[in-house]
């Protein structure tokens, strides 16, 4: 036979055999699966802070004058009852002499005054005088009191102004800034040092905007001393109920208890940790990212399609969502592999 025509008839039946068997399309890829379910979350925060004194006070002198001595210096600790600045007593010592001597001047006016009222009350007694004439000696008396009363109050206050000239410690503390130097003249009111109280420390921390809604006052957080390593709870005492107009952040101050080893100053770390219950959890490897949309993939009927989700919060490995309800079967694995309307079979 010639070889040509065995090598047609050979591909001829092979072509006919092929055309008789059916062809079998690719299976659906096997993707897998979570279904929605609620969980109880747990988010926290940390935070770099600062201990302080609960109080601090900028002390100033109630009378002005020029300071002439100055016993403490920044980071001075001091006592209540401690002498801290001076002032020249000269101009209200003198005040005083000169008030107390008006005192004394009232006083001799007074005694006058009441030993001529009794007098002139005997003789209207014996109706020597007429009334109205013992009614201006009484009128004389009344005055001349007033004026030792004046006189008098006039002193103490002249006193009290001396007393003034001496600026001390209303508690213990330290001395955590001094704006006033001896040679100094300085009005009334103006401040001269800052008295940090030591009894009662705190914590001041920085509350982004965003944050401050999950903070509370009389909320437990946990501190942390960078440079001793202790670890402390402490409560929310107080929130800036105003943002700083230059870094956007809420100052909240956290009470401490009673702890050793700690300076003002110190850096702390403040932990707050929150639950959020009823929160839809899921890998992160579910997030299909098209631009600034968030999206999972749903299985419905065999078939998967994109749903937009809202992204809460998220960690290394999990996120959390919005935007899904209970039940709902969501591609965790291989989702850029998938296209809208694709079958797909769930794995187990």
């Amino acid at each position: 036979m010639n070889i040509k025509l065995f090598t047609g008839i050979l591909g001829a039946s092979l072509l006919l055999v092929g055309c008789g068997e059916e062809i079998q399309p690719p299976k659906p890829p096997v993707v897998k699966v979570q279904q929605v379910k609620l969980s109880n979350a747990a988010t926290e925060e940390n935070y770099s802070g600062v201990v302080r004194g609960r109080y601090e006070t900028n002390l100033s002198f109630r009378v002005g004058g020029k300071i002439i001595s100055r016993n403490v210096q920044t980071g001075s600790l001091v006592r209540a009852g401690d002498v801290l600045m001076t002032l020249d007593p000269k101009d209200i010592a003198e005040q005083f002499r000169s008030a107390d001597a008006q005192v004394a001047s009232t006083l001799a006016q007074l005694q006058l005054a009441e030993s001529n009222l009794n007098r002139y009350s005997e003789l209207f007694k014996s109706e020597a005088i007429a009334a109205v004439v013992l009614d201006q000696y009484r009128t004389q008396y009344d005055a001349a009191k007033a004026a030792y009363d004046a006189a008098v109050a006039q002193a103490r206050q002249s006193q009290n102004a001396l007393d003034y000239t001496t600026l001390t410690a209303d508690a213990d503390g330290v001395i955590s800034n001094v704006v006033a130097e001896v040679g100094q003249v300085v009005a009334a009111g103006q401040s001269v040092l800052t008295l940090v109280q030591t009894g009662e420390l705190e914590v001041v921390v920085n509350i982004p905007e965003n944050k401050i809604s999950a903070v509370q006052i009389g909320r437990r957080v946990s501190i942390t001393f960078w440079a001793t390593g202790d670890e402390v709870g402490g409560t929310v005492r107080e929130i800036s109920p105003m943002a700083d107009s230059a870094s956007r952040t809420f100052a909240v101050k956290i009470s401490l208890p009673d702890v050793r080893n700690v300076q003002l100053g110190m850096t702390a770390n403040v932990s707050m940790r929150e639950v959020a219950s009823s929160t839809i959890v899921l890998p992160l490897s579910a997030i299909y990212q098209t631009g600034d949309a968030a999206q999972v993939w749903l299985v419905d009927n065999g078939k998967v399609s994109l749903r937009k989700v809202e992204v809460s919060d998220f960690d290394n490995n999990s996120v959390q969502v919005r935007g899904l309800k209970l039940g709902d079967t969501v591609v965790v694995a291989g989702v850029h592999k998938l296209r809208d309307g694709q079958e797909v079979r769930v794995g187990d």
